[in-house]
């Protein structure tokens, strides 16, 4: 359901839109807060995490485009390409 506007989450779940709106800003507060940001969310702190991927570092093509990049949140890298039939869709997209 993410991604979703509140009203199509309301009709999905039967409850009004003030309703879901609520408990949303509820759940926002609660992932926010100290105890659970503290304890669940763990952020990087190795200077692996914050560099790019090697074979981005050594190609001259790509470096200029990420030498400023500090990596992804967990250190990891997910090649993702539209197959070749829907290329155009996906054509300036973010």
């Amino acid at each position: 359901i993410t991604g979703l506007p509140i009203r199509h989450v309301g009709e999905h779940f039967q409850r009004s839109n003030d309703t879901i709106s609520r408990y949303f800003h509820k759940m926002v507060a609660v992932f926010a807060s100290e105890p659970f940001y503290s304890k669940y969310i763990l952020l990087p702190f190795t200077s692996s995490a914050t560099m790019p991927h090697p074979s981005i570092h050594e190609n001259y093509q790509f470096w200029p485009y990420f030498k400023d990049a500090i990596g992804a949140i967990d250190g990891s890298h997910i090649p993702a390409t539209p197959p070749l039939c829907d290329c155009a869709a996906y054509h300036n997209q973010k």
